[in-house]
């Protein structure tokens, strides 16, 4: 059976009166040109590799909520230029250790950070509705960005480890702009690296705070992925566009969008 995010075959073009004439069923719908996406638990199972990777170091699991809190609070130090990310891991490390009341010396912290970062980065894998969709968001003729919270070097070789990197056509990092999500900075950045504007722009990720509200109060259309499908109802009882996984984006953004790259008509594939 042909995949659903396959391209239809093509078509004839059609004549310049036909361009002319808008499909009525269309018109109202705002345009969009372009799609941003997170890349941590958005694309890639992020959680997944580093709870095993911290499980690997402490031999429990029940203290992830306090690193992920811990991690919050470093890589804001790490966007305000207070630190760079190596400076980070370290101290974070030092301070969640801290917390259990074990002080470690520093060459301590330095070794089971590398031993952490080598295990995290031998589990990466990409969530199966990722390549479909970016596959989709190619052939609708649309323009991609990832805009992630993270560090530079990390995040650049996670992308192109995982191979995702071709799909991109520009990549917004915190570590590298200097500003973070929810700043709306961040994604006027990636709306002018796109050659698009925020109006005509959505922003897709897994935080509904961070993504789907950030990208809203910078004027972009965000839309939350909630894959545990606890705060969907909620969340589009507000009025947040919420799906619970990336195969049900493009059936979103064809009901509720007029696709295609700015400037120019595309041929939008069919959604699942």
């Amino acid at each position: 059976m042909p995949s659903p995010f396959a391209p239809r075959p093509a078509t004839p073009a059609p004549t310049a009166t036909a361009q002319a004439r808008p499909c009525p069923l269309l018109s109202g719908l705002p345009a969009l040109n372009a799609v941003c996406l997170d890349i941590d638990d958005t694309l890639i199972d992020f959680t997944a590799s580093a709870r095993t990777a911290l499980h690997g170091m402490i031999g429990r699991d029940d203290l992830w909520p306090r690193w992920q809190q811990l991690t919050d609070e470093f890589v804001r130090r790490v966007v305000a230029g207070d630190l760079d990310y190596q400076q980070m891991r370290c101290a974070r490390t030092k301070a969640f250790f801290a917390d259990l009341g074990n002080h470690l010396a520093d060459d301590e912290v330095d070794a089971m950070e590398q031993r952490r970062l080598s295990e995290m980065n031998r589990a990466w894998t990409l969530f199966e509705d990722a390549l479909p969709c970016l596959d989709w968001l190619r052939a609708a003729g649309l323009a991609i960005a990832a805009v992630t919270n993270a560090s530079g070097p990390h995040q650049h070789a996670k992308l192109a480890d995982t191979g995702l990197t071709r799909f991109f056509d520009a990549v917004l990092i915190a570590g590298e702009c200097g500003v973070a999500k929810p700043d709306p900075g961040i994604f006027h950045a990636a709306c002018a690296q796109l050659g698009t504007t925020p109006a005509t722009t959505a922003h897709v990720g897994d935080r509904c705070d961070v993504d789907a509200h950030g990208a809203r109060n910078a004027g972009l259309h965000g839309i939350w992925l909630d894959r545990s499908g606890a705060g969907v109802a909620t969340a589009r009882a507000e009025g947040l566009l919420a799906i619970t996984g990336l195969d049900e984006l493009p059936e979103l953004l064809v009901s509720e969008y007029r696709l295609g790259p700015a400037g120019g008509a595309s041929p939008v594939p069919a959604p699942r």
